[in-house]
């Protein structure tokens, strides 16, 4: 059974970092590419990153750039979100998607096949 789990996510101040995961389990996650995306209160959801499945290429949002780091550790079977100098705006319920053999910037909810539960990031003081 194909399944994607988030975990990571909790309160944080202004400034902090936090570190997402996206667990695959029933599929091998480097044949997917992997996106993140973020939904906030009476908002739609946006894409925050991807990383191909290809040649491991990633994307940003510009809101996230410079800030966000994606990566994949095969091994483990996990894409992370590292995410650094956290702000207010940042908070919203974080979803992991896949899509086998994805490549280039995958950057919409239609694009990906199977989803993740979420994890809820807040940032406040």
């Amino acid at each position: 059974q194909v399944q994607l789990v988030e975990s990571g996510g909790g309160l944080v101040q202004p400034g902090g970092s936090l570190r997402l995961s996206c667990a695959a389990s029933g599929f091998t996650l480097d044949d997917y590419a992997i996106g993140w995306f973020r939904q906030g209160p009476g908002k739609e959801r946006e894409a925050v990153s991807c990383i191909s499945s290809s040649d491991d290429s990633t994307y940003y949002a510009d809101s996230v750039k410079g800030r966000f780091t994606i990566s994949r550790d095969n091994a483990k079977n996990t894409v992370y979100l590292q995410m650094n100098s956290l702000k207010p705006e940042d908070t919203a319920v974080y979803y992991c998607a896949s899509r086998f053999f994805g490549s280039g910037r995958l950057w919409s909810v239609d694009e990906y096949d199977y989803w993740g539960q979420g994890t809820q990031v807040t940032v406040s003081s």
